[in-house]
Order: structure tokens, then C-alpha cells, then sequence
């Protein structure tokens, strides 16, 4: 046969996940930071029953929610400095350790009724600074370990629905392990997840050899991700005030407050539904293009929830709603890693992360002072423009990139 009669090659096939956890010492390296990242789906709520028993006060439970998430999202990107820094072998295992001694003691504290509620707001709030940046580092790794940007995507892709689920599954096991135990035991547990799943994952191979990288005099550690930032921080404001809303809502019917979970699920269910078939998609466009409009598609499906009959309308509105949850954020993941240099990509990973977390707080407190105020339709659609200034914000940040 000729060469003018030769068959064209054939594209080379679209990575699978399964090809994600083939490369060497993923399986190995994922699942340890997945066991120490249970501990974050775990320790939210045990430290809100605990609190709550111990003082016997909305007040002072909200004060310490707020001081430990606050402390941990504020700090994050310098903690995530210190392990591009010096390297994760060297920058978690202490994290790890002192934060799940500072757990430790506020079990200690929260055991019996009666604790101070200045000493566990302080306690709190030093665990919460040292609570080791483990997601940002896991796609650090990834970084390294999937050399091909489709492998990497889906790398991504199956990080962010894990993570998903281990939120969904925390709260799940807490809820198991009150049947044994006092909400203290919650405590525990992720003070004994956190440092055994960070000990196994610095001893992977992948991880063992990532040292403290080498710098070049007057070298960079790439540009700050505002792109990725921008999105996050707005995605994280919508969000958080759909979950508000959702409960605001279902108050419009008798008995339907029940059905509130269940409606979080869903918005659950669709967001890892959609990261799975984000991974599977050969895209085109570049990924702040993407971005843009996955967040355009978000907020719209948010403001159309507002419209929703019923609460199982809005189930489904939520599904709709979360299929561009996980591929939103996955994106800002993936750009943000574009812009960072080999030596920032834990820092880059950690500014999203910090922005999606700062964004959730502030949007709880606008959706819920918006909910008293105005009708709960209206109230959806507000929530979904913020989504939409988001984009209007990401477009802006790239016509002046480029």
C-alpha cells in the first residue's frame, strides 16, 4: 500500500480515570491524602456539637465556628507557602501533628459542660492555622505526576469529586459515631485521621521526592491566579447562598423542611456528575474561556431555581445547578496551576481554595440578610447574578492579561 493510500493514524484515545490511578504511586498517594482529607469532612460538625453541648449557647458555637474556619482560610496560602517552601516532607507532618493535638484538647475541653468559651475560642482558632493545606499539595502532585495536560484534567477532575464526597460522607460518619460516643468523638477521630493520612502521604515515592525547589536569583513563583481567584471567590458567594436559600424555601411548605438534605444532595450528586463528565471532554476552548462560561451557566441555573413549583422541582433544579459546580472549580484548579510557576503551585492551588472558602462565608451572611427582606424567588436570583458578575469579573481579568 502507498503512502498516498496509507490510513490516517487514529487520534490517540482520551486518558481514562482508570489511567489516572495506573500512573505510578497514585493509588498510593490519593488514597493516604484522601484519608487525611476525611478529617476536614469530619471535624466541622464535631465541632459544632461539641460547642454547642459544652456551652449550651448558639452564640459562643458560632463565634468558634466562625474563629476556626476563618483562621484556616486566611492563613492558607501561607501555610501553603511554607510547604513550597520547604517541601511537603519537611512543612506538613508538623501541621499535622500540632493541629490534631490542638483537636485533642478541645475534646479535652468539650467533654462535660461547663468549658470557657474563651478558651475554646482560642484553641480553635490556633488549630485552624495549622490545619495542613493537604488539597492544594494532592494537586500539586498531580501536577507532577500527569505530565499530559488530558491526564491532568482528569486527575483534577477525580480530586475534586472526591473531595465532593468526602464532605458528603463526613458528616455521615459523625452522625454514626454519635450512637458510641459524645460529639467529642468526632474530635478525635479527625485528630487521628489527619496525621496518619498525612504520614502515609509524605512517604509515598511521588511525594518523597519533591524537595524544596531551587530558585533561580531573581526567580519567580509565577503570577498570582487572579482569574482562578476571581471565579472562586464568586462561585463560593453563590453557593453558599443557594444552601440558605434552599432551607428558606422549603419553609414555604408543611413538613418539607425534611426534604432539606436530601435537596443538598442532589446539588451534591449533580456537582460529581458533572466533574466526572468535565474529565471525560476533549475541550477546545482555553481554560479561562471555560471558565467564564461554566460560571455563566451556574449562576443561571441558579436564578432559574428560584422558579421551581416545588421542593422536588428544586431537587432537580439543584442536580441541574451542581453539573457546573465541580467542572467550575476544577477549571479554576487547572489555571491556576498554568500561572504558577514549578515552585508556587501548592501557593496558587491554596489562593483558590482560601477564595472558595472566603467567598462561602460572606455569601451565608448576605443570602440570609437578603432572605428576611425579600421573597425567596427574588432572593435565587440574586444569588444566581453574583455567579454572573463572577464571569463578567473572570472575562474582564483576561482581556487585561492579554
Amino acid at each position: 500500500m502507498s503512502a498516498l493510500t496509507s490510513p490516517r493514524p487514529s487520534p490517540a484515545p482520551r486518558p481514562s480515570y482508570a489511567a489516572v490511578l495506573r500512573v505510578p504511586h497514585a493509588r498510593r498517594t490519593f488514597g493516604a491524602a484522601l484519608a487525611a482529607r476525611l478529617a476536614y469532612g469530619t471535624v466541622s460538625l464535631s465541632v459544632l456539637l461539641s460547642v454547642n453541648r459544652a456551652t449550651g449557647s448558639y452564640a459562643v458555637t458560632g463565634l468558634v465556628m466562625a474563629l476556626f474556619g476563618g483562621s484556616a482560610v486566611v492563613l492558607m496560602p501561607v501555610r501553603a507557602a511554607l510547604v513550597d517552601r520547604y517541601g511537603p516532607r519537611r512543612a506538613l507532618p508538623p501541621m499535622a501533628v500540632a493541629y490534631s493535638g490542638l483537636l485533642c484538647l478541645l475534646a479535652a475541653l468539650t467533654w462535660r459542660p461547663g468549658a470557657q468559651p474563651a478558651v475554646l475560642a482560642a484553641t480553635a482558632t490556633l488549630a485552624g492555622c495549622l490545619a495542613p493545606p493537604l488539597g492544594p499539595t494532592m494537586r500539586a502532585v498531580w501536577g507532577r505526576l500527569a505530565d499530559d495536560p488530558a491526564l491532568l484534567q482528569r486527575a483534577y477532575s477525580l480530586d475534586g469529586v472526591a473531595e465532593e464526597l468526602l464532605f458528603v460522607c463526613g458528616p455521615a460518619l459523625v452522625g454514626l459515631l454519635l450512637r458510641f460516643g459524645p460529639p467529642p468523638a468526632g474530635l478525635l477521630l479527625s485528630a487521628v485521621l489527619m496525621p496518619a493520612g498525612t504520614c502515609a502521604f509524605v512517604m509515598s515515592p511521588a511525594v518523597r521526592g519533591v524537595s524544596s525547589p531551587k530558585r533561580a536569583a531573581g526567580g519567580s513563583a509565577g503570577r498570582f491566579p487572579a482569574v482562578s481567584v476571581v471565579a472562586a471567590a464568586g462561585l463560593g458567594l453563590a453557593l453558599s447562598g443557594a444552601e440558605l436559600l434552599v432551607t428558606g424555601f422549603a419553609a414555604q411548605w408543611p413538613n418539607a423542611t425534611r426534604a432539606v438534605p436530601w435537596i443538598l444532595a442532589a446539588l451534591s450528586v449533580g456537582s460529581a456528575v458533572g466533574g466526572l463528565l468535565n474529565g471525560m471532554v476533549d475541550w477546545r476552548p482555553p481554560a479561562a474561556e471555560r471558565l467564564a462560561w461554566l460560571t455563566v451557566a451556574l449562576g443561571a441555573a441558579l436564578a432559574a431555581a428560584g422558579l421551581a413549583s416545588g421542593v422536588w422541582t428544586l431537587a432537580l433544579a439543584m442536580v441541574a445547578t451542581g453539573l457546573f459546580v465541580a467542572p467550575a472549580l476544577t477549571t479554576a484548579y487547572l489555571l491556576a496551576d498554568e500561572a504558577a510557576g514549578e515552585s508556587g503551585r501548592t501557593r496558587a492551588g491554596a489562593w483558590v481554595n482560601a477564595a472558595v472558602n472566603a467567598g462561602s462565608s460572606g455569601g451565608a451572611v448576605v443570602a440570609g440578610l437578603a432572605l428576611g427582606r425579600l421573597p425567596v424567588g427574588l432572593c435565587f436570583a440574586l444569588t444566581g447574578a453574583v455567579a454572573l458578575a463572577a464571569a463578567v469579573a473572570v472575562g474582564a481579568v483576561n482581556r487585561l492579561r492579554a
